[in-house]
C-alpha cells in the first residue's frame, strides 16, 4: 500500500486508513506535512501523532490498538505510594507544571524510549513542541527536589483529551512521581483517561491497556470539545490519590 505524501496544510487521512497489521509498519498513517501549531493540533484531535528519526521525513501515526491509562484504573503500587507520601511531606518537594518546559522535552530527548536504542525528539521535534507549548497545548509536569529538576514528562492538552509524550528521571521514581501528580490533577478535573500511544511494560504495570483505535477516536472527538482545565498543580490534588476511595 502507497503511503499517503502530504504537503504543508493538507488534511490527514482518516485515522481508520493506517497501515494494518499486513503492512511493515502497522499504525503508520501519512508521510510530511508540517511540525506547525495548527497541523500539530489537527493530528491530535484526530488520534494523530508525529513519530520520526533522525534524517527520515515526518512521520505520522495512529496505532491500533491504542494504549490508553484511564486515570481511576492508575495502579499506585505500595513502594511508590510510600515513596509518593514520603515526597509529599518533603518541604524542598513539589510538583509543578510548565515552569521548566524546555528543560524537560530536552531532558526526554536524551532518553530513549522503552525498547529503543535512540531518539525520536529530534531537535525538529523539540522546536515544534516548545512552539506547541507557547500557544497553550503542549505541557511539562515536573519533579522538583531540592531546587533541582529531578525527573518529570510533557504532554499534550486539547480540552479534556491528554496525550503523554515522554518522561525522564534523574532520581529514582521521579518520573513516576511525576506520572501521579498528572493523574491526580486529571482526576480532579474529570480527565478520564490519559493516552500512551504505544504498549510498554512500564506502562501496563502503572494500569494502562489498550482499546481499539475506534473507541479511541470516539473519544477524542468528544473531549476535544469540553473546556480545558487551567494547568495549575495543587498540593490538594494528592488527595485524589492518597485518601481511600468509596466503596462502590
Amino acid at each position: 500500500m502507497k503511503l499517503p505524501w502530504l504537503d504543508p496544510g493538507d488534511p490527514f487521512p482518516k485515522a481508520s486508513e493506517a497501515w494494518d497489521a499486513s503492512q511493515p509498519a502497522p499504525g503508520l498513517l501519512a508521510a510530511g506535512g508540517a511540525l506547525d501549531v495548527a497541523t500539530l493540533k489537527r493530528a491530535y484531535s484526530g488520534a494523530i501523532f508525529p513519530w520520526f528519526s533522525e534524517g527520515q521525513p515526518i512521520l505520522w501515526w495512529s496505532t491500533d490498538p491504542r494504549m490508553v491509562l484511564f486515570t481511576q484504573e492508575f495502579r499506585l503500587h505500595r513502594s511508590l505510594r510510600k515513596t509518593l507520601k514520603k515526597f509529599i511531606d518533603d518541604p524542598n518537594c513539589e510538583v509543578r507544571f510548565d515552569t521548566a518546559f524546555s528543560q524537560v522535552i530536552r531532558a526526554c530527548s536524551a532518553t530513549p524510549r522503552e525498547g529503543q536504542s535512540g531518539t525520536w525528539i529530534v531537535p525538529e521535534m523539540v522546536r515544534a513542541y516548545e512552539a506547541f507549548h507557547a500557544a497553550g497545548h503542549a505541557h511539562s509536569v515536573e519533579t522538583w527536589i531540592d531546587g533541582k529538576l529531578a525527573g518529570g514528562l510533557y504532554c499534550v492538552g486539547i480540552g479534556h483529551a491528554v496525550f503523554g509524550e515522554s518522561m525522564f528521571t534523574r532520581v529514582p521514581d521521579a518520573s513516576k512521581i511525576a506520572l501521579a501528580g498528572l493523574v491526580a490533577f486529571c482526576r480532579r478535573n474529570g480527565i478520564e483517561c490519559i493516552d500512551c500511544q504505544q504498549n510498554t511494560q512500564h506502562l501496563a504495570s502503572l494500569g494502562a491497556r489498550e482499546i481499539a483505535r475506534e473507541e479511541f477516536v470516539a473519544a477524542v472527538a468528544h473531549r476535544i470539545r469540553r473546556r480545558g482545565p487551567a494547568w495549575k498543580f495543587e498540593p490538594v490534588y494528592w488527595s485524589e490519590l492518597l485518601l481511600p476511595r468509596p466503596v462502590a
